[in-house]
């Protein structure tokens, strides 16, 4: 029964949802709000309840692409509330775009006043269901029958994660391995002996057992041995799951492409959702314009006290690399004398930092309303136009100059892989006080782990740090 139940719970979320947003459109529409705003005088009840059945159909496609209707049983709390959160969130932006392009003289926050009551209601819903099925999972009901194609090393890892993970409700019906039949003397099984099967034995095993999922965990010696097994499990319809560190483990997630008609996987450095990309880009256009907008007093002020305090010019332009090394100018208040740049050279013996990076406490260079605004941050406020350019986001990797990127080695280059921003995980982590070592680790760890809930924490976590300067030199 439960088995059944599972299988067909993500459909009864789906008719929940669109039920949901069908009766919210309509509770918003018919709201005194919404009728003050004459946003229902061009259109009937009936077109009301079309356009709130077109909404709420469109609004499960948008998170449908979201994974929101896929199993969740290795999937967090966090992953699905993560989901949840940004596919409402593209959802409301596609409607208020739809309501502007009709001409409906609906309030602003009508399409976000949607997506809150959408989010909280299937929060509310959807993490007590995922919790109580994890309870049952424990106790050994609404299992699933994996099949772990091999049976070494690799494998013995992939056993004791499933063991770990009890709440995913997985039972290994067998492992798939010919090494100790082939005559390989070197090989020594690595879990349960009687568990073993030959690969040709697969279709018996599938049938035996009710094998729910293939998971491919051997060694690269057995992919030539494999086209019969997994061309068996497409045929009947098994799903086949292949751990991606069969190829090593420092390379990135793959992501499922096309080479013409030949299904590829992709291993580039990063695989982030397009949509989401958009997203981030969106809010960097207005965080960009509104930072230049609340700071300009601030700016203009700081200019002034630039131009009193040393001659020069009071914005300092600097070459620096954004995304995959694209060059691109970046302003800044100037801190530093007129001639800082020919100076720099006789300095670097007394480099503070290591690695490429040039960083010196008391440097020699920096004038007295200079020191001021590196250590409130301040001289960083004009790169708000580098945000609104495109050049640079709010959150990103710093950006470096071209003369450190020349001295990149290993990994350290993957770090130009995502847009450059004002902040990261270094401003809060320490800044100056930062090795260049874990500097390039928090980098590459906001790159792997990217998301638009990231973003929000660390520019959240920014406020206080700049505010305490931790690190600031």
């Amino acid at each position: 029964m439960l088995r059944g139940l599972a299988k067909s719970i993500h459909r009864v979320w789906l008719v929940a949802d669109v039920a949901l947003c069908i009766a919210l459109f309509s509770a918003i529409a018919y709201s005194p709000a919404f009728a003050n705003a004459n946003g229902l005088s061009k259109f009937s009840p009936l077109a009301i309840g079309l356009m709130a059945v077109l909404t709420g159909l469109s609004w499960q496609i948008v998170l449908g692409r979201f994974r929101v209707y896929e199993s969740h049983r290795r999937v967090s709390v966090i992953q699905l509330s993560t989901r949840l959160l940004l596919g409402n969130a593209v959802a409301a932006a596609g409607l208020a775009s739809v309501l502007f392009t009709m001409g409906v003289d609906a309030p602003p926050m009508s399409p976000l006043t949607l997506a809150a009551g959408m989010f909280v209601i299937q929060v509310a819903t959807r993490v007590p269901t995922m919790l109580m099925l994890r309870i049952i999972r424990r106790s050994g009901k609404n299992f699933r029958n994996v099949v772990v194609v091999g049976a070494g090393p690799r494998a013995r890892h992939a056993t004791d994660t499933i063991s770990q993970h009890p709440e995913w409700g997985l039972r290994i019906a067998g492992y798939l391995d010919d090494g100790n039949i082939n005559g390989n003397s070197d090989f020594v099984p690595q879990v349960p002996v009687d568990k073993i099967h030959k690969t040709i034995g697969l279709s018996s095993l599938l049938l035996e057992e009710m094998v729910d999922e293939v998971l491919v965990a051997c060694p690269r010696s057995m992919l030539l041995d494999l086209t019969p097994a997994v061309q068996k499990c497409a045929l009947i319809g098994v799903p086949v799951t292949i751990l991606t560190d069969l190829f090593g483990d420092q390379l990135p997630p793959p992501k499922v492409g096309t080479f013409d008609a030949i299904k590829t996987l992709s291993f580039a450095p990063v695989h982030h959702n397009e949509l989401e990309l958009m997203v981030k880009r969106g809010i960097d256009i207005v965080g960009g314009a509104l930072g230049l907008v609340l700071f300009s007093p601030i700016i203009a002020a700081t200019a002034l006290l630039i131009r009193i305090d040393s001659p020069g010019p009071v914005f300092f332009r600097q070459v620096r690399c954004g995304l995959h090394g694209r060059r691109f100018e970046m302003i800044k208040l100037r801190t530093m004398e007129l001639d800082a740049e020919n100076k720099k050279h006789a300095l670097m013996s007394l480099n503070e930092m290591d690695g490429p990076v040039f960083k010196l406490q008391s440097d020699p260079r920096v004038t007295k309303v200079g020191k001021v605004l590196r250590r409130l941050s301040i001289d960083e406020l004009p790169q708000f136009w580098n945000v609104l350019r495109g050049d640079m986001s709010l959150v990103g990797p710093r950006p470096p100059t071209p003369d450190e990127v020349f001295l990149y080695q290993g990994d350290t280059r993957r770090r130009l892989s995502m847009r450059p921003g004002l902040t990261c995980y270094w401003q809060i982590g320490g800044r100056n006080e930062l090795s260049f070592a874990e500097w390039i680790k928090l980098d590459l760890k906001y790159i792997d782990t990217w998301s638009l809930m990231n973003d929000l924490i660390i520019l959240l976590r920014t406020i206080p740090s700049v505010l305490g300067a931790r690190g600031a030199r």
